[in-house]
């Protein structure tokens, strides 16, 4: 089950890790620049997070796994318009529903966590899931690399194409249905969006929610502008390129495991301001090496590799945190939570994909300013709240 969760988590990060080697390729073909080819995956973002939205109503009123099926089969059939796509405006479009579908997954995979497991346990969980995740960006990149020298980038979308049949064939055949559908949630807007103000209305949600979506907007900041600071300013091959995001990919998935033991020892609560912390000072180092003109390929990859390390703690942390006040309105939950990531990821993809400059400024400031706005909102957030839901190491705890 782990396995299956894992996979339907991972299916939206590896439509972006494995494709970004083939931005030269795409540019190329579309007789563009790569900053252009960004917006691709700007539109991605965009599409993923708003589908967030629109799969919460849904996985509560239909259970998990119908709305799932019609996600995934939504992906599939944008996953082979993108095989075929021959300018940049359709493959933006196209990109949109795939993402659009692959969002139906991640929304469905963090929903069943909080359904299936006591929610002294979603926080390992969610780490466990971290492991399949984490093939994403150690894997994808790498093969994207390859596949696009030899084969072209139109066959990575095959392959993803591929990947979206096997997931939606090994859900219908393994994964259970953990949330009993229920009529009495209404799919009219007013309802909806009371819904989702309620979700918002909890301090606790609302802290751990912004605070993980500033932080995790690093991750989208680090992809978008990673093809062009790798490739172009410091002259990588795409091969080499997918090596060294998987090689920083390491310390993300790494951290999320050493996650776990901590836990066992300490709250979630206790472990974020210290990750926050040392986010924060990685991203200042990056954008002030980058001012400074002292940024080279070694000391770009050495800083980037601790603040993905950061990042390997924060995430399963914040989404613990975020899910656990809630267990029937799960599914709106997750929604909201994914829909504030993604749109601010979004937002500062095309952010870092908007500013054409010759150098890693764009990224690097970036990146400095998701960590440091990610501490802020904590430090200032857990002042609103009056009772604290956190896993303990044998039994769910309320702190005051």
């Amino acid at each position: 089950m782990i396995l299956i969760l894992g996979a339907l988590t991972a299916l939206g990060p590896f439509s972006i890790d494995m494709y970004l080697p083939g931005f030269p390729a795409i540019a190329k073909d579309f007789r563009t620049d790569v900053t252009t080819i960004g917006f691709s995956l700007t539109s991605f973002f965009i599409g993923i997070s708003a589908g967030q939205l629109l799969y919460g109503p849904l996985l509560d009123r239909y259970g998990r796994k119908r709305p799932l099926y019609a996600g995934l089969i939504l992906y599939i059939v944008a996953s082979v318009g993108c095989i075929y796509s021959h300018s940049i405006q359709s493959l933006i479009i196209l990109r949109f529903f795939q993402a659009i579908g692959s969002c139906a997954a991640t929304v469905a995979a963090v929903a069943m966590v909080r359904d299936i497991f006591p929610v002294k346990d979603n926080a390992r969980v969610f780490a466990l899931l971290m492991l399949v995740v984490g093939a994403s960006p150690m894997v994808a990149p790498a093969v994207g690399g390859y596949i696009t020298s030899v084969f072209g980038w139109h066959t990575v979308f095959l392959i993803l194409t591929i990947l979206g049949i096997v997931i939606l064939v090994s859900s219908l055949l393994w994964l259970p249905e953990s949330y009993e559908p229920d009529p009495a949630i209404s799919l009219k807007p007013k309802p909806i969006i009371t819904n989702f103000l309620a979700v918002l209305g909890n301090a606790q949600f609302t802290t751990y929610a912004f605070a993980g979506a500033c932080s995790f907007a690093g991750i989208f900041a680090y992809v978008s502008g990673s093809p062009k600071v790798f490739m172009e300013l410091y002259s990588v091959s795409a091969k080499v390129y997918g090596w060294i995001f998987a090689g920083l990919s390491v310390g993300f998935i790494g951290c999320s495991q050493v996650n776990s033991i901590l836990l066992r020892r300490f709250h979630s609560t206790q472990i974020l301001p210290y990750a926050l912390t040392f986010q924060s000072i990685f991203g200042i180092l990056i954008a002030l090496m980058a001012m400074l003109h002292l940024l080279s390929l070694p000391v770009l990859i050495v800083l980037l590799f601790g603040y993905l390390c950061c990042l390997g703690f924060v995430n399963p942390n914040t989404a613990a945190l975020c899910l656990a006040p809630f267990s029937k309105n799960a599914g709106s939950a997750s929604a909201v939570m994914g829909a504030l990531q993604l749109g601010i990821g979004a937002v500062t993809s095309a952010a870092v994909s908007a500013v054409k400059t010759p150098d890693a400024m764009p990224m690097a400031v970036t990146l400095a300013a998701c960590g440091v706005a990610a501490l802020a909102v904590l430090l200032i957030g857990r002042k609103f709240i009056k009772t604290e839901m956190v896993q303990s190491s044998g039994s769910t705890a309320v702190l005051h």
